[in-house]
């Protein structure tokens, strides 16, 4: 353990937290698969959600359920090649190869339990792919490591993270891909904007016809925002390619094409907290518990500070990016307003997101509204 936890401060990259607890965790990861990609580097900067994050994939991947494993990563593939993401699809390959090829088995229809395994494994992967390409790291070289281990490949893109409160400003202000540069004048703007959307709420609650009037409105403008600029840059290869049927289709618009108003999913009716974490893990025993950790500890996240300004409560705006993306899949809170998105939420931070959906904070926000999604589906199936 001892030449493991050398090796680590040697090959870590400088902008990893360096004490006990982030050391310890690394290590196990790489006694687990005797390496660390550059993904887990990457989240390595926040170890109590790659904790957290670990934890699920391991027992979604490794652990006893409903499907085999050489299923679950065959499942990973596709997910991960719909999105074009070469980094996730190279390394699930080589799992695949590892663990043994499918094989034909006659027809067969999946359980229940199958069924919500590979909903989740599918979410796990589209979100994960979102995260890739928005923190820019580049698919690993062909062939082994021999020491495990390799210096973190990003791209030329910024490395932004929301869940760092630190690098909020620079990912909505100063990210060379906005072409914004005014990082302080625009974080004390937004920080204005945060203290007096307190007053106002302290003052006077907006009534729920406002509250869906301004969640329409929001949901309308998401639909104007162009999500290109990005897209020139994911090349579809052969390695990628041969995974789906068509290799032309990827990001889809939640709308679709020529429609105005897309229909509303009122998470009163359908929400985690009260039916998909039931359901999840009433089929697939344990799962909705790590689950529900890891969107609790990246929702949570928080060092109380925005560049220099210390103890800063950023509820407020995590609570905005978070409602920002389901919005942007029709999902309504009744109880929030959506007119606090239009406020901390410039049109330029609202095409960051569409674009690439990138960081901790929204991969889960994007992983949770496909789950709802998949599992109202299941529960009407059911009943």
């Amino acid at each position: 353990m001892d030449s493991i936890v050398g090796c680590l401060f040697g090959k870590i990259v400088e902008a990893t937290p360096v004490d006990s607890h982030t050391i310890l965790l690394l290590a196990e990861e790489y006694s687990t698969s005797s390496r660390l990609d550059n993904l887990t580097q990457v989240m390595g900067l926040h170890p109590h959600y790659l904790e957290s994050f670990l934890r699920s994939q391991f027992y979604l991947l490794r652990m006893d359920g409903p499907l085999p494993l050489h299923y679950r990563h065959y499942i990973a593939i596709m997910a991960a090649a719909r999105h074009q993401c070469s980094f996730l699809v190279n390394m699930h390959v080589q799992e695949f190869y590892q663990i043994g090829k499918l094989v034909k088995t006659g027809e067969h229809s999946w359980s229940l339990a199958e069924l919500v395994h590979a909903v989740v494994l599918l979410a796990h992967f589209h979100a994960l792919a979102s995260f890739v390409f928005g923190s820019g790291i580049n698919p690993e070289p062909d062939g082994e490591n021999t020491n495990g281990f390799q210096q973190i490949g990003v791209s030329n893109m910024c490395l932004c993270d929301l869940a760092n409160d630190n690098s909020l400003e620079e990912m909505s202000f100063s990210c060379p891909a906005l072409g914004r540069t005014d990082s302080v004048s625009e974080l004390e703007a937004l920080m204005e904007r945060m203290k007096r959307l307190l007053e106002e709420r302290e003052d006077e609650e907006a009534s729920q016809e406002e509250m869906a009037t301004r969640f329409e409105k929001e949901k309308k403008e998401s639909l104007l925002v162009v999500s290109g600029g990005f897209q020139d840059e994911v090349v579809p290869t052969s390695k990628v390619s041969r995974f789906v049927e068509d290799a032309t289709f990827g990001y889809q618009d939640f709308a679709r094409h020529g429609e105005d108003n897309p229909p509303t999913f009122r998470a009163q009716d359908y929400s985690w907290e009260d039916h998909g974490f039931s359901l999840v893990n009433r089929l697939y025993s344990d799962i909705g518990h790590l689950l529900d950790e890891k969107f609790r500890t990246v929702y949570n996240l928080t060092y109380y500070n925005m560049a220099t300004h210390e103890d800063v409560d950023t509820t407020m705006l995590r609570r905005a990016l978070f409602n920002y993306v389901h919005c942007m899949y029709g999902i309504r809170y009744d109880d929030y307003d959506y007119g606090e998105v239009n406020q901390l939420l410039e049109r330029s931070l609202k095409v960051y997101i569409k674009t690439v959906h990138v960081n901790l904070l929204l991969m889960e926000a994007r992983m949770q509204a496909e789950l709802l999604y998949a599992l109202r589906a299941i529960t009407r199936y059911m009943t």
